[in-house]
């Protein structure tokens, strides 16, 4: 049911039936490295460039959630699913391979949470029985599309962002054992005039912000309602904005309660500059480790609050400022 202006409060309750992530060579020796299901070997993947590479990480994500599920392609109603491409062609190809109904959302790097939503949605509706969201994205794809190609090796500022190699997939269902999508809140656009594609994190912490301040309003609940509140990939320069902002607001947080998936993937890692970013950034966090602390009794309310840079080489190169979004998801084990 609709809360307030943006946030939906589900009744059924759709569950985590199973979650999946891939990552990249890269990925295989971060700090949550034991929260993936797998990890491919270099960046091509066996492919030809690296946007295919792309596609195959999808699939190899979206193939295990269903293996875990122990479901077949033709069980699944739906997909949602969106990537950095131009018109998400990830996404799209792997949607061809899988032959699964297919919904394509683009919501940059808060593509997680936005396709999470919109699956529970479904779910909640009677719309369906089962629903995959997925999303991937790749550091050598996302950067020559966006910034420049790593072969440059153009030197980066302090406040840039390592785009995750990996993709993450998640199976929801009416029935069956997991965590449940309780509600969710939907984003709009935060846009404070940054136009600095090496900024990001700077670009989306005031949507982060609002989108979480308006979840506890309309929802009518407290931050500590919460046991970890994660914002999508703000990294430790756009959390630090962040943090200032959700202070002058006066919303306070107990110690270690908020935290962004930009800065757990990596850690201080120095290689990635300010933290991670790109679309498998929340995805892989969330359906890998944050799910992974919920089994294991660690977590019992969380909420994800993916965070999304709305700019296109287009409108960078019209010298656009950036867009802010980001979709927050309550994720619940109930039992």
């Amino acid at each position: 049911m609709l809360i307030g202006r943006q946030s939906w409060k589900f009744i059924f309750n759709p569950i985590i039936i199973s979650s999946a992530t891939v990552g990249g060579p890269f990925e295989a020796k971060c700090q949550i490295a034991e929260d993936f299901d797998q990890f491919a070997s270099d960046l091509w993947l066996e492919q030809d460039s690296y946007e295919k590479a792309e596609v195959k990480l999808l699939e190899l994500a979206c193939n295990k959630a269903l293996e875990k599920a122990k479901l077949k392609s033709d069980d699944i109603n739906f997909l949602f699913s969106g990537d950095l491409d131009n018109q998400i062609t990830s996404s799209t190809f792997a949607a061809r391979g899988l032959e699964i109904p297919y919904l394509g959302v683009f919501g940059a790097c808060s593509t997680s949470m936005e396709g999470l939503a919109l699956a529970s949605k479904v779910l909640d509706n009677n719309g369906a029985n089962y629903v995959m969201a997925a999303t991937a994205s790749h550091n050598a794809a996302a950067e020559k599309q966006f910034r420049y190609p790593n072969e440059y090796g153009a030197q980066k500022p302090p406040t840039a962002q390592w785009t995750v190699t990996g993709a993450g997939a998640v199976i929801l269902g009416r029935q069956g054992e997991g965590p449940r999508i309780t509600s969710a809140t939907i984003g709009k656009i935060v846009d404070m005039g940054i136009s600095d594609p090496f900024n990001m994190g700077a670009a989306m912490a005031p949507a982060a912000v609002d989108t979480i301040e308006t979840h506890f309003n309309e929802l009518n609940i407290e931050p500590d309602y919460y046991d970890l509140i994660a914002t999508g990939d703000l990294g430790f320069t756009g959390y630090s904005i962040a943090q200032e902002l959700f202070r002058k607001r006066g919303i306070h947080f107990k110690e270690n309660l908020y935290t962004d998936c930009g800065m757990i993937i990596y850690g201080k890692d120095p290689r990635v500059f300010s933290g991670a970013s790109g679309c498998a950034c929340s995805a892989t966090v969330t359906y890998g480790h944050l799910l992974n602390r919920m089994k294991q009794g660690e977590l019992k309310r969380i909420l994800v609050a993916a965070t999304g840079a709305l700019l296109s080489p287009m409108s960078y190169q019209q010298k656009e400022s950036i867009p802010g979004i980001a979709h927050a998801v309550s994720i619940e084990n109930t039992q």
